[in-house]
């Protein structure tokens, strides 16, 4: 079956795109509804989960802390701050062929990874 093309889906992954910054579901919600005050979170919601299904964007799994969106969905690592909750890019090449690389004696099939390092952001240590 092929993904229907919402309006309400391309509000919010343009959201995703325009925060560019591993926003929260709220604060997409918050971003869309400022420009269509029609928009319920609950449908801002559906199509984060819709695009992440379809691949469009990926959900980041923060510790501690509500999930995140980013628009980039190539293989690359993330630092989670400890202090603020933000999550920030990590600048380093990804490692290839992790997945082959790890051992399993518990019978999964590895499918993919997220990274996520923990840290203190800069803003964070300067407070």
């Amino acid at each position: 079956m092929i993904p229907r093309t919402t309006i309400q889906k391309e509000l919010v992954l343009d959201a995703v795109k325009q925060l560019h910054n591993h926003a929260t579901a709220d604060e997409v919600y918050e971003l869309v509804q400022s420009a269509h005050p029609n928009i319920s979170k609950g449908t801002v919601y559906r199509n984060l989960s819709r695009l992440c299904a379809e691949g469009k964007i990926r959900k980041l799994e923060t510790p501690d802390g509500p999930d995140r969106f980013d628009h980039d969905c190539t293989n690359h690592y993330h630092i989670h701050c400890c202090k603020c909750g933000r999550a920030f890019d990590v600048d380093m090449e990804a490692v290839t062929g992790l997945i082959d690389r790890v051992k399993d004696r518990h019978g999964f099939e590895f499918l993919d990874y997220d990274i996520m390092f923990k840290g203190i952001c800069p803003d964070c240590r300067k407070k």
